[in-house]
This record gives structure tokens, C-alpha cells and sequence, in this order.
């Protein structure tokens, strides 16, 4: 495997993502980027009426995103590591599944444009989990802005983030399936998860599937 640097987390709403970039950056010492869905004017109002709101989301998400990319281009060159709690090809997943027809076309032909010019990175991490826990992990956090998230739209979500991971092969991907372990409590699940990401010997594409371990 090809020395790692950049290392980018991708998973569904509540799959743990931002959190895992977050440990990962601490460990690491490295620039830790986040997405900054906060910032989205439209996100809240999209969550309450998809159909109407999925433009301007999509929109503001695409344009915000390609210029925190950018940014990457101009990190500290002596940084040893960068991560991220996304990928800028995930915009794509949300655009597909939210957006139809002109609207869809135009986003089309707007994205080539810009993807051209995004980094890619060393290892893509996409964390899988199933529905439940993903419910479980959303409730848990009590975002206001995801009060009205559905479970249906969850699993909307889920089926299409593993579409897009299937056919995935941009950079190299590591799939971790974390139904059953807790990475955030449990320092044995991190740190075999960490061992995991720097393995070697690990191939191109490779699934994960920790067993459930007690805490101490």
C-alpha cells in the first residue's frame, strides 16, 4: 500500500464519521477537516419538504464543499496528516437521490467542472451500520435540524451510499462495518480499527467486520 496521508471518512447521517475523523486527528496530529453542514441556510427546510428545498441544498452543499476542498491544496505542506469527515464524490450520492430532471442536468453539468480540481484521497473509510443503530445514533444527538429526518428517507440513504461504495474504485477503500462495536467507548475497538487502517498488507478494496468486544 502507498504511504497514507489524507485520509477521508464516509458513511449515512449518524454512521459516526465525524466522530471517528475527529479521534483519527487527535491520534494523528493531524488537520482535521470538517463539513460544514451547519452552514446550509436550506438543510433544515429540506429535511421538513425534500422535493421543494432539494435544489438550493444540493447547490449550496456542492459550492461550499468544492471551496473547503480547494483549501486542501494550500494546506501546511509539512503537515503529516489531513482528515476529513468526507469525500467530495458523496455529493453525488445525495444529488441522485434528491434531484430530477432539469434540476438534475444542470447539477450534471456543473460537477465535472469542479471535481477536476479536488485532491483525492490515500484511503476512503466508509462506515456501515445498519438502520436501527443509525436511528438509534440521530435520536441520540438530538440535532434540531434533524427532528424530521424519517427512517424511510434513512433507508433511502443507506441503500444508496452502498450502491455508490460498490462500484467505488477512485482511491483505496477501507468498508468497516460498526453495527457491533462502539469506537468511541471502547478504546479496544479503536485501536483495532486503527490497526486496521494502517495494516500493511491491507488490499485496494477490503471489508471490515469487527466482533463485538466488552468494554473494560
Amino acid at each position: 500500500m502507498q504511504d497514507i496521508r489524507y485520509i477521508a471518512i464516509e458513511g449515512v447521517i449518524g454512521a459516526g464519521k465525524t466522530t471517528l475523523a475527529k479521534m483519527l486527528a487527535e491520534k494523528l496530529d493531524a488537520n482535521l477537516i470538517l463539513e460544514e453542514f451547519q452552514e446550509n441556510p436550506f438543510l433544515e427546510k429540506f429535511y421538513e419538504d425534500r422535493h421543494r428545498y432539494a435544489f438550493q441544498t444540493q447547490m449550496f452543499f456542492l459550492v461550499n464543499r468544492y471551496k473547503q476542498q480547494q483549501q486542501l491544496n494550500q494546506q501546511d505542506l509539512f503537515a503529516r496528516y489531513i482528515v476529513s469527515d468526507y469525500i467530495f464524490d458523496k455529493d453525488k450520492i445525495f444529488a441522485y437521490l434528491n434531484l430530477q430532471g432539469e434540476e438534475l442536468k444542470l447539477y450534471e453539468s456543473i460537477f465535472p467542472l469542479l471535481e477536476r480540481d479536488i485532491p483525492k484521497p490515500d484511503l476512503v473509510i466508509f462506515l456501515q451500520a445498519s438502520i436501527d443503530r443509525l436511528m438509534h445514533n440521530i435520536k441520540k444527538r438530538a440535532r434540531p435540524m434533524e427532528k424530521h429526518l424519517t427512517r424511510a428517507y434513512i433507508v433511502e440513504l443507506a441503500e444508496a451510499y452502498n450502491n455508490f461504495f460498490f462500484k467505488y474504485s477512485q482511491t483505496p477503500l477501507l468498508i468497516v462495518n460498526t453495527s457491533e462495536i462502539d469506537f468511541v467507548n471502547n478504546k479496544k475497538d479503536f485501536d483495532e480499527l486503527y490497526e486496521q487502517i494502517f495494516r500493511e498488507d491491507r488490499g485496494f478494496i477490503e471489508y471490515f467486520k469487527p466482533e463485538a468486544s466488552n468494554n473494560d
